[in-house]
């Protein structure tokens, strides 16, 4: 049985929220589609998003210009069409989800990864490269310098071979000395990365769905497709605060940062959906095979683990 609140809060979300049609099927690809191989019939995905305000024109116009952007590549099988994540798109999700789901940084050792942008690479390669630098969460320390306290080099050298430039800029490692860090650290923190609008994005997020939460908590039982919705535009949300989010080491951060209460949140609702909104994933979507094939494991590594074993036994 639906859950009146649920049914009610995802409407009025829906109504009141802009919600743009390629974030939304990015997102449902990105947490559910990638995890179970990647590919999905349109017509069956066209289904499984009706309910988020999507209608098949929305999903095929989209789906179109994910696929002209090098997200989605698509195969026609006799008269149905399967989309599935490229290998570029993949490693676009792999960055952007790795970040959400991995347990941040609980200690820093002062090191930053610098990477300068020498004037030799200009126009859409130079601006490519920003891009996908700042939604990594490297932050502009200077002009033509974007640097990160605590970045991994794997996610730099994808970046830098995804971008083509791995040998057209000069990327280095650095560190902070010991007596000259600490306030002037969290002043240039707030200069590079405008900490206060990304604060007030995760505030946002936890009183938007903390009601969900608690509603959750309450029911004697949980509807299927409520749990695959509310999952869905949890995970949404809260990748749209935290593309934006440099994920910075305590040091550096306010002693109250909104982050923290927010991600503990989406946490929270996630560990309580997901076992029913996969089930509602793996009863409507399909592939050129039948059914979607299992999780991969690392699936079961989010949010520093899920119980694997009721799923698959149920």
């Amino acid at each position: 049985m639906k859950n009146r609140f649920i049914e009610q809060w995802i409407r009025d979300y829906l109504s009141e929220r802009r919600v743009r049609a390629n974030s939304l099927i990015i997102t449902v690809y990105g947490d559910f589609i990638a995890a179970h191989g990647g590919t999905a019939w349109l017509g069956s995905f066209i289904r499984l998003v009706e309910p988020l305000g999507l209608n098949e024109r929305m999903v095929r116009t989209s789906v179109y210009r994910l696929s002209q952007d090098k997200w989605l590549v698509s195969e026609q099988i006799g008269r149905k069409s399967y989309y599935s994540l490229t290998a570029s798109g993949r490693r676009r999700f792999e960055h952007a989800y790795r970040r959400i789901y991995s347990t941040p940084q609980a200690s820093w050792n002062g090191e930053w990864q610098i990477v300068v942008l020498p004037s030799t690479l200009a126009g859409a390669p130079r601006e490519a490269l920003r891009k996908e630098l700042s939604w990594a969460g490297y932050g502009s320390v200077a002009p033509g310098v974007l640097a990160h306290p605590s970045a991994d080099n794997e996610t730099l050298l994808e970046i830098l071979q995804d971008t083509g430039t791995h040998d057209k800029v000069v990327a280095l490692r650095a560190a902070s000395l010991g007596p000259l860090a600490g306030r002037p650290l969290q002043d240039l923190a707030r200069e590079c990365w405008n900490l206060e609008a990304i604060g007030a994005e995760y505030r946002a997020f936890s009183e938007r769905f903390r009601p969900v939460l608690r509603a959750l908590r309450g029911a004697r039982t949980l509807d299927p497709e409520q749990c695959f919705l509310v999952q869905t535009l949890t995970m949404h949300e809260f990748r749209r605060a935290l593309l934006h989010d440099p994920l910075l080491p305590d040091q550096l951060m306010p002693s109250d940062w909104s982050g923290l209460t927010a991600r503990e949140l989406c946490r929270d609702l996630y560990r309580l959906t997901w076992r029913e909104a996969q089930r509602h994933l793996m009863a409507v979507c399909e592939t050129p095979d039948g059914p979607l094939p299992p999780a991969a494991p690392y699936f079961y590594e989010r949010f520093g683990g899920l119980e694997r074993e009721p799923l698959e036994t149920a």
